[in-house]
């Protein structure tokens, strides 16, 4: 299992990218690695809810906390979950990051976090899809790695990833509080009961 420190992407300067679907999802599967790394320079773009009157400010107050600037699309999220076209997932990132170049990028699983939405597999495959063509350029990318047994229980961390963190309770009531007292999921709601203790992630660095 590899080593967070040793990774040598999330040092002073460096500039890393996380891409989502939704507000709210940079908090629940990689808050603490960003909040334990306030040092590097976090860009966070998420493809819908833009026009949200109620979410879309929570998510600039919540990238505050994160010590993140952010960028927000407004991709169909309705709960039907009409596909959206690949190529148009990858305009919309492309348009939305302000660089095509980071020292890391951090996305959703091609299987999501848990069963099932749809929006979070098609954007991990945009993402892929740009960064195996060199449309966006990093050293490595990082997936999120979490499951739920196909909604036997809530989602968790995959523990044979390739990266686990452990988060300590001053990070985790760090994330906890983006969660219910920023973003205003109750106590007893999904996103609430879901937020991991422990993050995980899947590695994969680039051929050259």
């Amino acid at each position: 299992m590899r080593d967070l420190v040793d990774s040598g992407l999330l040092n002073e300067n460096n500039e890393c990218a996380v891409i989502v679907a939704h507000p709210d999802d940079e908090t629940l599967w990689a808050g603490g690695l960003m909040l334990m790394h306030p040092e590097v320079k976090w860009t966070v773009v998420t493809l819908c809810r833009k026009s949200d009157h109620d979410r879309a400010p929570k998510f600039f107050k919540a990238l505050e906390r994160l010590n993140a600037v952010g960028f927000m699309a407004d991709l169909d999220d309705g709960p039907e979950q009409t596909p959206l076209d690949n190529s148009e997932v990858q305009k919309t990132i492309t348009e939305l990051l302000p660089s095509n170049r980071f020292d890391l990028i951090i996305t959703h699983s091609t299987s999501g976090e848990y069963t099932r939405h749809l929006r979070h597999e098609e954007t991990a495959k945009a993402v892929l899809a740009l960064w195996n063509s060199d449309r966006l350029f990093a050293d490595e990318l990082w997936t999120f790695a979490y499951e739920d047994g196909n909604r036997k229980y809530l989602p968790r961390a995959i523990k044979d990833a390739d990266l686990l963190v452990g988060l300590n309770d001053e990070i985790w009531w760090k994330k906890y509080d983006i969660i219910t007292r920023i973003y205003g999921f109750s106590k007893d709601s999904f996103e609430a009961k879901t937020t991991p203790k422990e993050e995980a992630f899947r590695c994969f660095k680039a051929l050259c």
